[in-house]
């Protein structure tokens, strides 16, 4: 059993018509995380300031630790406006450059990842030069690493990108990220070719692809897995793919079968998008029952 993880990267506030509300893939990957029982620590950075400040409450509030998120004078929190007028589609303006930008190396951070089973990370942490150096020291010391593709325009490089790609061990992305990739590439653009590409041409231990209402596919053990979408009545989707990913560590680090952790996980998704913001409250027994309903 894997006895924790590490999520690094942004945490911010999305700030949507009816209000802001915490958010940052890292941040809500470590939620999802820690509700699903695994052990999780987060490094990021928040400005000084009453933005800064409240989110570290609401850290604190969803019971993690906020001993690795850094305080910082020069640079504002991050702030990110949503357009929810698609559901299924949000779209972001993400502000740069603010306090998760600049996530400062140190000797704890390194300590910590050596440690760590499991590191977690994204390709928009990486947008500028400060935590990019960060994030690409402590990969050098990261045991198996879990590289979630966020390519937010204008946010990320192909170089970027490639690299992360050439140091991950488990990649998880969209069907639109997949497309992307592949046509960089000049190769296989049918997903389940292309998921097998970059399995081979990366070293990859995984590949998952999720297909936002159609399910998700995952390439592992050097065979394809399916699980449909789970159908509900959405709310937003804003941190469906991030709780999906923490459900599916959740079941790899398990040893689950690769079919079974992959329905669950689109369930958690699912469920998710349910409520309105990216960490509502659910347990495993909700993600169950869920599931339940849906053989009925």
């Amino acid at each position: 059993m894997f006895d924790k993880l590490v999520c690094f990267g942004e945490i911010l506030w999305d700030v949507l018509p009816t209000g802001k509300q915490p958010g940052g893939a890292p941040f809500n990957v470590a939620v999802h995380l820690h509700q699903l029982g695994q052990s999780v620590d987060l490094i990021s950075r928040v400005g000084d300031d009453d933005l800064g400040s409240e989110l570290l409450d609401f850290v604190a509030s969803k019971g993690l630790r906020t001993d690795y998120v850094q305080h910082g004078k020069t640079h504002l929190t991050g702030v990110v406006k949503a357009n929810v007028d698609d559901a299924n589609e949000v779209t972001y303006k993400i502000v740069q450059p603010v306090a998760w930008d600049y996530i400062q190396y140190d000797a704890a951070l390194e300590t910590l990842v050596e440690q760590a089973e499991v590191f977690v990370f994204g390709s928009l942490a990486a947008r500028q030069s400060g935590t990019r150096e960060t994030l690409y020291r402590l990969l050098e010391h990261a045991k198996f690493k879990v590289f979630d593709v966020n390519m937010r325009p204008p946010h990320y490089s192909k170089e970027v990108v490639k690299y992360l790609l050439e140091k991950a061990n488990l990649v998880k992305m969209n069907h639109h990220e997949l497309a992307e990739i592949m046509a960089w590439f000049g190769e296989e653009t049918d997903q389940p070719a292309a998921m097998q590409w970059l399995a081979n041409r990366f070293d990859l231990q995984a590949v998952c692809v999720t297909c936002g209402a159609d399910g998700a596919l995952l390439w592992a053990n050097g065979q394809l897995y399916r699980s449909p979408g789970v159908s509900v009545e959405v709310k937003d989707t804003i941190g469906s793919g991030d709780s999906f990913l923490a459900a599916l560590l959740k079941g790899w680090l398990a040893g689950q079968e690769p079919g079974d952790m992959l329905r669950f996980a689109c369930a958690t998704g699912a469920l998710v998008a349910t409520h309105q913001g990216a960490t509502p409250a659910f347990t495993e027994t909700d993600v169950q029952e869920l599931l339940a309903a849906q053989a009925v």
